[in-house]
């Protein structure tokens, strides 16, 4: 493989990171947690940007537990995010380094 192909095919996988990047960033991922009680949403990037805690979860004899379930709602939601990451990334591994 010629150093112009090489670098050709390097920045391709750099616009489609960039691109992929940029549209998980602007993606949003819904998480919940005890049975719909909590729901978490975050960005692609990791952002917190959403929290719906509905008033039966709330229980002021377990804030603990209240804590617990709102930790588990934003959890799911970085867990799509984080999948969804993986499948729309380019596969790096088709430079063959």
């Amino acid at each position: 493989m010629d150093m112009n192909a090489l670098l050709q095919q390097a920045q391709q996988v750099q616009a489609q990171l960039q691109q992929a990047q940029k549209d998980l960033e602007a993606t949003e991922f819904k998480g919940s947690a005890g049975g719909g009680l909590v729901e978490a949403t975050v960005k692609g990037s990791g952002e917190l940007v959403g929290l719906v805690i509905k008033p039966e979860a709330i229980d002021p004899e377990d804030l603990e537990g209240l804590a617990d379930v709102v930790l588990a709602a934003v959890r799911d939601a970085s867990a799509q995010a984080t999948s969804h990451a993986q499948t729309v990334m380019p596969n790096l591994g088709s430079l063959g380094l």
